[in-house]
Formats: C-alpha cells, structure tokens, sequence
C-alpha cells in the first residue's frame, strides 16, 4: 500500500507525525506538500492527494488541516474521491468499511498526535466490507456523474 500525504501549514506538524508513523510500520508514502508551516492554501494539497489516489499513483490518502473539513471539502471536488474528516477511531473506522472512503481528513486542531494515530491505524488496516454499502456506494457515485460532466 502506498499512502498520499498532504497539509497546509495548519496540518503540517500532524502530516510529519504520521509520516514518522508510517516509515515504523513500513508503509509506503508520498508527501505532496506542505513542506513546512509556511501559511499556505489547502485546496491545492488537497486536490494533489486526490489526483495521486484516482489516478492508482497511491492506493490512498491521508490530509491534515486545522480542523480536517476545508481540506476534506476540497479533496471530494474531484470525482472518484470519498475523503472523511474524522475526529475519533469509530467513524474511521466506518467509513472505510461503510462508505469505501479512499482519503483521511485529520485536524491538526482538533485531535491530539496520539488519537490521530489510533485513527490512521485503525483507517489503514479496515476494508470496505461490500453488500448493501456497495450499493450505497454506488449511489453516491451516480450523484458524482450527474454534476460532473
């Protein structure tokens, strides 16, 4: 598995945390940006993780900003991604096996470098679990089709 990592300076600190992380589990990664606390835009790094993952570059992503939502809104502009922001393991946790979702939001902000690991430990190793949230999945896809053209 290869993870695409992303920031603006909000998230920076966070984004290296988990990079230290993942070189531990020997986790392969890109790191898109931010590369330091340098007050910057997040829509970029964002839209950067989501080419990387719909494009197969890496299988998905992980995004840091102060509070996980401008970030994650902006990632889920371009089609195919389904990025979460998350804030506790259990709604990682879900929404890998649930909603399939391809990207991680954290806020630097808003959880603590010891919870957002739990999170991304738990995000990474969950699969999407299929059956009646293929469905729902599919669904959400056909919205995406419709206003993207």
């Amino acid at each position: 598995m290869k993870i695409a990592l992303g920031s603006d300076h909000g998230g920076y600190s966070l984004k290296e945390v988990i990079k230290k992380f993942l070189d531990e589990k020997a986790i392969a990664y890109e790191d898109f940006g931010t590369y330091s606390t340098e007050s910057t835009d997040y829509p970029q790094f964002a839209e950067k993780v989501a080419k990387a993952v719909v494009s197969g570059v890496c299988e998905r992503g992980i995004l840091c900003c102060g509070t996980g939502i401008g970030i994650s809104i902006a990632a889920n502009k371009v089609p195919g991604i389904r990025c979460a922001a998350v804030s506790e393991p259990y709604s990682a946790l879900m929404s890998r096996e649930h909603n399939n979702a391809n990207v991680l939001a954290l806020g630097a902000r808003v959880v603590g470098e010891g919870l957002a690991l739990q999170i991304v430990e738990v995000w990474l190793n969950a699969e999407f679990v299929g059956g009646r949230h293929a469905n729902r999945v599919n669904l959400i896809s056909e919205i995406e089709k419709k206003y993207c053209k």
